[in-house]
C-alpha cells in the first residue's frame, strides 16, 4: 500500500523551481557563483568563518578527515587512534578507515543515542588523537562534557553533524564545536539540494586545504596568498593545472547551490515546525510502557523520531515493522545500528572499548520514523494508535 506517513517529503515550491530555471538559463552548471553565494550565506547562518560546499554529506566527512592529514602542524598520520560512537551512519566510519586511522569504538547512551559519557571517559588515552562526535538524529552531544574530558590533551574534535542542521547547544549551532563540522542536504534532511553537503570551520589553513582537495588537489581555487602553497603564480596557464595535494572531484553543481539558497531562507521555519512535531511526539510517547524515546539534549533539530522497544516487554521488532508498513508508516533502523555487526568491519583496523550493551539494544530493538517540515499531528496520532 502507499505510504500515509513516509520517511520524508518535499519542501520545494516555486522558489526552488525558479532557482533551477535561472541556472539553466545561465548555461553555467558547474561550480560557480551560486556555490560561492550559498557557502557565504550558510557560514553567516551557522556562525562560522568559512564554509565549503561539496556533492554530499558523505563527501563532507571524507574531505574533513583528509584535510587533517595535510596541515603543517598537528597533522594526523596513518595508525593514529580515533574514537567513534558505535551507532552512526556508514560514512562516519569509512573515511577514517580509508585514511588508515585506528578506530576505537565506544558505546552510546541508550537515552540520548550519543556518546555514553562514562564509556567515553574510559576510552580516552594518551594515544587518542581524534574524537568524532555524531549528533544523532538531530540531537546535540554534551560538548561541555566532551571538552572537559579532552582537557589539555592534544586531541582533535570533529563533528559529524549531517543529521543535525539547526540543532543548538549552549546557544551555539552544532557543527561549530569541533575543528570542522559536516552537514548534509540530502532529500530526507533539514534542507535539501537533491544531493549536497557542507563543511564549516574557523580554521583558515584547513579551509584552504579543503578548497584544494575538493577539486583535484590543484591550486586554481585557492586565494593568491594561501596556506597551502604560499603565493600563487600570476601565470594562469600553468597555475590552473598545478597540483599540490592528492585531491578528489567532489564539486557541487550550481543548481544544487541555487536551490540551497532558497531552502536556507526557509530553514528557521522548518526547524520550528519540526520542534512542534517533536513536542507532540514526546507528549504521546513519554513514559510509554512499551517504548523508550530519544532524550533531547538542549535543542535538537529532530531529523526523525527514534523508538526503542523496552528490553523487558514481549514485543518483536519484526512484527512491529510489518504492522507499521501495513498501516502506511515508513520506518528504518536507527541509522546503521551497532556498526560492529556490519560485515564491512572486517576491513577495519579497530578495537571495541568495553561492551556495546546500549548499541546492541538499539540494533535489536530500535527503529525510527520520519519528521517533516509540515504539521504531523495526524500522522503521529495514527503512529501512536498502531503501536499502542
Amino acid at each position: 500500500m502507499g505510504m500515509n506517513y513516509p520517511l520524508a517529503s518535499s519542501t520545494w515550491d516555486n522558489a526552488e523551481l525558479l532557482a533551477i530555471q535561472n541556472v539553466v538559463n545561465s548555461g553555467l552548471f558547474t561550480m560557480g557563483k551560486y556555490v560561492y553565494e550559498f557557502e557565504q550565506a550558510f557560514a553567516r547562518f551557522i556562525g562560522s568563518r568559512y564554509c565549503l560546499m561539496v556533492n554530499s554529506g558523505s563527501s563532507a566527512n571524507l574531505l574533513a578527515v583528509a584535510a587533517l592529514f595535510y596541515r603543517k602542524d598537528n597533522f594526523l598520520k596513518p595508525g593514529d587512534e580515533v574514537i567513534v560512537p558505535a551507532v552512526s551512519w556508514s560514512t562516519t566510519y569509512f573515511p577514517l578507515y580509508q585514511y588508515g586511522l585506528k578506530l576505537k569504538i565506544v558505546d552510546i547512551d541508550s537515552a540520548t543515542l550519543n556518546y555514553n559519557s562514562e564509556a567515553l571517559a574510559e576510552a580516552i588515552t594518551d594515544q587518542t588523537r581524534l574524537i568524532v562526535a555524531v549528533n544523532l538524529l538531530g540531537n546535540p552531544n554534551r560538548f561541555n562534557e566532551i571538552n572537559r574530558l579532552i582537557g589539555k590533551r592534544n586531541i582533535i574534535l570533529l563533528e559529524d553533524n549531517c543529521e543535525a542542521m539547526g540543532a543548538v547547544y549552549e546557544e551555539k549551532y552544532t557543527g561549530t564545536f569541533g575543528i570542522m563540522g559536516s552537514f548534509s542536504t540530502f532529500f530526507s534532511h533539514h534542507i535539501t539540494t537533491m544531493e549536497g553537503g557542507l563543511i564549516v570551520s574557523d580554521d583558515e589553513e584547513l579551509y584552504h586545504i579543503l578548497l584544494s582537495l575538493r577539486a583535484h588537489g590543484w591550486t586554481r581555487n585557492l586565494p593568491e596568498q594561501n596556506l597551502v602553497c604560499g603565493m600563487k603564480s600570476s601565470n594562469y596557464f600553468t597555475e590552473a593545472f598545478r597540483f599540490v595535494l592528492p585531491g578528489y572531484n567532489l564539486r557541487p553543481l550550481e543548481i544544487s547551490a541555487a536551490v540551497g539558497l532558497e531552502q536556507l531562507k526557509k530553514l528557521p521555519e522548518f526547524i520550528r515546525i519540526r520542534r512542534e512535531n517533536a513536542a507532540f511526539f514526546q507528549e504521546l510517547f513519554r513514559d510509554n510502557p512499551y517504548f523508550m524515546i530519544q532524550e533531547e539534549i538542549e535543542q535538537s533539530s529532530w531529523m526523525g523520531f527514534a523508538l526503542i522497544i523496552r528490553p523487558d516487554v514481549p514485543l518483536d521488532r519484526g512484527s512491529i515493522v510489518k504492522e507499521l508498513q501495513e498501516n502506511g508508516i515508513e520506518c528504518r533502523p536507527i541509522v546503521a545500528g551497532n556498526f560492529v555487526k556490519n560485515e564491512v568491519i572486517r576491513w577495519f583496523d579497530y578495537e571495541v572499548h568495553g561492551i556495546l550493551k546500549n548499541a546492541e539494544l538499539i540494533d535489536e530493538n530500535g527503529f525510527y520514523v520520519g519528521n517533516h517540515s509540515i504539521d504531523l499531528q495526524e500522522q503521529l496520532i495514527v503512529l501512536h494508535s498502531v503501536l499502542t
